[in-house]
């Protein structure tokens, strides 16, 4: 069964299982997420549900997207976002959707935007290696040569180069959900999860499953 859920990062910790064991965790604060409408493959050609997480006071909404909450009955949301779930034309508009639908040893994907970097070298950003940092070299932190001569006379495109760095949606995937908080809707992921304290990050049934 494809289950999915918004949450927010918390941040990272450590917990120890009943053998005394310590595992690095990510804590999520999952949901609840409110349905807000229901795709269906008679009338939109797919199924999904569109869900909002995280209250946003009504002044700073736009108008369209008031139409859309006030049409569904539901308190404004911050992030509005769509999940494809096995049972999506099952559910209601206004029902909620809360971090108990994990469980523990759960395997999940988690997709967020990592921490953007700025521009930042080719050292930093590529992991390249720095030239002799002697008083007479002339090449320290420099990329190096970016291509041959005459022949091709041109840098070939996906040349690694300095450059934005950060801020891309990561996916990483077959995590698994070490503990569930249902009463305070937490779910603890063993690992690291992309992005920064307060990212929003979506949480899903991993592809992996399978294999």
């Amino acid at each position: 069964m494809k289950k999915a859920i918004l949450a927010t990062k918390v941040g990272m910790t450590q917990i120890f299982n009943e053998d005394g064991v310590l595992t690095p965790v990510t804590v999520l604060q999952a949901g609840p997420c409110v349905v807000t409408q229901v795709k269906t493959v008679a009338k939109d050609g797919y199924s999904a549900v569109q869900v909002g997480f995280v209250d946003k006071r009504e002044k700073l909404v736009a108008k369209p997207q008031k139409g859309a909450f006030d049409k569904a009955g539901v308190s404004y949301k911050r992030y509005v976002r769509e999940l494809k779930l096995d049972n999506a034309e099952s559910y209601e508009v206004k029902q909620e959707i809360k971090a108990d639908m994990f469980a523990a040893g759960d395997k999940v994907d988690a997709t967020a935007i990592s921490k953007g970097k700025g521009f930042q070298g080719a050292i930093k950003r590529h992991g390249q290696s720095r030239g002799p940092m002697a008083h007479g070299s002339k090449y320290h932190r420099h990329a190096g040569s970016n291509g041959a001569c005459s022949d091709p006379s041109k840098v070939f495109k996906g040349k690694r180069m300095a450059g934005h760095m950060g801020h891309k949606q990561i996916t990483v995937q077959n995590l698994e959900v070490v503990r569930v908080d249902a009463e305070n809707n937490l779910i603890l992921v063993k690992g690291a999860v992309p992005g920064p304290k307060k990212a929003l990050v979506t949480v899903k049934s991993t592809v992996k499953s399978g294999k």
